[in-house]
């Protein structure tokens, strides 16, 4: 698992170790990760023997060939993914999510490895007014961020097409739950409002997305890796709120009030809407998500209020009673 200690790695790894996933009782994991801001080693149960923790960088060609012979799957989650930080300097995200996973690919089939997975992002697909993207919509990105992940989406196909590696892609909705870094929307809305701080809600908070409890997204990912076709591409779907709407349930689940609001000039080139068709990864693979939206959001605000130790740390004080 590349990334595995960032959060949606690091909630596949202790999934796949839980003993919950039959198959996968004896199974040996190995999690390569840089260990940048966003990985965090208190998210793996780093006493677990069928686990190993290899700090390293996706671009390292040569620690990829010493560490790839004998794994018999990789799950790519390792990614820079914050649209703000990739707008203020592209370059990280160019280098880890293109060039990362072309020499991850690139390993993977000169080391013999018989199954990827790459995790992507609906963010490829640009920006719909209206309806929903399927797998065969063509990829339209407009922040550096997803530009950096279709490139990455592209170099996976690209992969399989041209030297037949066994891969699949997940473009999946926005993630939500425990243990994600608190500059992500919902755990910085959630932690600012446990700090007796305000909201920035960009614009006119009409901006469309769609949510994906994280245990659900692992869920679809594991069945893509057992199941998915090479080649292929499965979308990964949510519920889709208005970000003034998510905004108002996070209030009340907070009990707060809107006076907590405080608008903000909005992002540049902010995309409006986003929404999968993930009829795909439905019908042909039998995945349904089984988190519903408002059960999700009280959890991860319950969890959130018994971490403050957690997350507390990767706050920007600054920002506290804001």
């Amino acid at each position: 698992m590349t990334g595995g200690a960032g959060f949606i790695g690091s909630h596949f790894v202790r999934r796949l170790l839980s003993g919950s996933c039959p198959g996968y009782e004896t199974a040996r994991l190995t999690v390569l990760d840089k260990l940048t801001y966003a990985g965090n080693t208190g998210n793996l149960p780093l006493d677990d023997p069928r686990l190993r923790l290899v700090r390293g960088d996706v671009c390292d060609r040569q620690l990829l060939l010493d560490l790839l012979p004998g794994h018999d799957a990789v799950v790519h989650f390792a990614a820079e993914s914050h649209v703000d930080r990739s707008i203020a300097d592209a370059s990280l995200f160019a280098r880890t999510n293109v060039v990362g996973t072309q020499n991850l690919l690139d390993s993977c089939l000169h080391t013999g490895v018989p199954r990827v997975v790459h995790v992507s992002t609906d963010e490829v697909y640009g920006s719909i007014t209206e309806g929903s993207w399927d797998e065969d919509c063509p990829l339209l990105p407009n922040s550096p961020y997803s530009a950096s992940k279709a490139g990455s989406d592209l170099m996976a196909r690209a992969y399989w097409h041209t030297h037949g590696l066994n891969v699949s892609v997940t473009r999946c909705a926005n993630n939500y739950g425990p243990y994600q870094h608190p500059e992500k929307m919902i755990p910085r809305f959630v932690t600012r409002l446990l700090a007796g701080g305000s909201l920035p809600l960009y614009g006119d908070g009409h901006h469309r997305r769609e949510w994906i409890h994280v245990d659900d997204h692992c869920r679809a990912v594991q069945l893509v890796l057992e199941k998915g076709e090479p080649g292929t591409v499965y979308n990964v779907g949510g519920t889709e709120l208005s970000n003034r709407e998510l905004t108002g349930r996070l209030l009340h689940l907070c009990g707060a009030g809107w006076d907590r609001v405080s608008p903000v000039v909005d992002r540049k080139g902010h995309d409006r809407r986003y929404s999968v068709d993930d009829t795909r990864i439905r019908d042909h693979l039998g995945f349904e998500p089984a988190i519903p939206l408002d059960a999700g959001l009280a959890e991860v605000v319950h969890w959130y209020r018994d971490h403050r130790s957690w997350w507390q740390p990767l706050t920007d004080p600054a920002e506290e009673g804001q």
